[in-house]
């Protein structure tokens, strides 16, 4: 693998990671109304889903940028 694939591989896993972690902050930001002091109803089941799907989007996309960086260094995996 060329020097600038790997860069490329590895700025694509490392964006996905980013992403997913702004997809779970905005989340859970928008669940945080729901306990706050005062809150008048439950969250939907369709911001609870959210949450949840953003945190395994978050997970798979940690797993797949650790196994890029198993793959390129494998004498650092231990």
């Amino acid at each position: 693998m060329t020097q600038s694939k790997k860069k490329s591989s590895e700025a694509s896993a490392l964006e996905r990671v980013a992403d997913a972690a702004r997809e779970v902050q905005a989340a859970s930001l928008a669940l945080e109304v729901h306990f706050v002091e005062g809150a008048s109803h439950s969250p939907t089941t369709l911001e609870l889903a959210r949450f949840a799907a953003a945190i395994e989007e978050l997970k798979d996309a940690r797993e797949a940028f650790d196994s890029l960086l198993r793959e390129q260094n494998p004498a650092r995996a231990g």
